[in-house]
């Protein structure tokens, strides 16, 4: 369900990429002709089990990476002049802070470099490194590590943002401090791409989801058009003494199970589920419908094992 974005401006655009290694296996296919547009804006996440080839693609896109087909154009140019204008920010993975420099010394450093970056202490402040920042970044932790590179992919005041998993190794309170930050960034009519292992974090800031199995594009388009694909819903409610195999016997139902004195159906069609169960069973109480969550389509879409194909 590929989102066509045909008609408005674009940011960010893919087209035919391709990528493939060479090991002592054979040939591992990573990327396998995405493409992707992505119009000024708009905050996008890039979703897949390991190996689906994410990371490679946010290489290729960041200029990192040459693609063995295929084009990438980040504002009307090439990766390269885009991340030299300042135009891109990128937080990875990958790679080590510079040592024996304070975090207000590093990312001042690092705005030097680029032609309309932010004032230093906006760019510590939007990070939350302000209180640290004179800390020496061989004393940092990992969730201060991290808040540090995204100092440093703020301070040049980027178009667009690129964060590679940005929330590893960051406590509950990190992340939420982190995600108030990209939502004030975004407010700004910055485009933000990221990819996450927390779907929960993709379900509840992405206004829109790309996600890859297997080197390629399996969905595209809105959170809760994503979840539409698994069509089911689940009803739980509090029924004492109930027996499973009759629940699952219930119109409506293809699957029921008993948590002490919770019971929760899946369900094929909900209302008639529902009607059932409270015709059934009168003493039945607290009940919740849910609509499919974000986990649920993300395996059906993409199976739990990554099979990559080795020629």
């Amino acid at each position: 369900m590929p989102t066509n974005l045909s008609s408005v401006p674009v940011g960010v655009r893919l087209s035919g990429l391709t990528k493939s290694f060479r090991t002592g296996q054979g040939v591992i296919h990573a990327v396998r002709g995405v493409d992707i547009d992505i119009a000024p804006g708009e905050t996008v996440a890039l979703l897949g089990p390991n190996g689906a080839g994410k990371s490679t693609t946010i290489d290729m896109l960041l200029g990192l990476l040459p693609p063995d087909e295929g084009r990438v154009e980040l504002f009307g140019m090439p990766p390269r002049n885009a991340v030299n204008s300042g135009a891109v920010g990128g937080m990875l993975q990958v790679g080590s802070l510079i040592r024996d420099l304070s975090v207000r010394e590093l990312v001042t450093m690092m705005a030097a470099l680029y032609p309309r970056p932010l004032p230093v202490d906006e760019a510590l402040e939007l990070s939350g490194t302000a209180d640290f920042a004179r800390q020496r970044t061989q004393k940092l932790s990992g969730g201060q590590v991290q808040r540090v590179r995204f100092a440093v992919a703020l301070v040049s005041n980027p178009d667009l943002l690129v964060l590679d998993e940005p929330t590893v190794a960051m406590d509950v309170e990190g992340r939420h401090a982190f995600w108030t930050t990209m939502r004030s960034f975004a407010a700004r009519g910055k485009t933000v791409l990221f990819a996450t292992h927390y779907l929960e974090e993709a379900d509840e800031y992405a206004d829109r989801i790309i996600l890859m199995a297997r080197g390629g594009i399996v969905a595209d388009g809105p959170t809760s058009e994503i979840k539409a694909t698994v069509g089911s819903r689940t009803i739980s409610a509090t029924l004492p003494g109930a027996d499973p195999g009759q629940l699952s016997a219930l119109p409506g139902v293809s699957g029921a199970d008993v948590r002490g004195e919770m019971v929760v159906l899946r369900c094929v069609d909900s209302d008639a589920a529902l009607r059932a169960l409270l015709a059934g069973y009168p003493r039945v109480r607290d009940i919740e419908v849910a609509g499919a969550r974000l986990e649920q389509a993300f395996l059906q879409l993409t199976g739990d094992d990554v099979e990559e194909t080795v020629r």
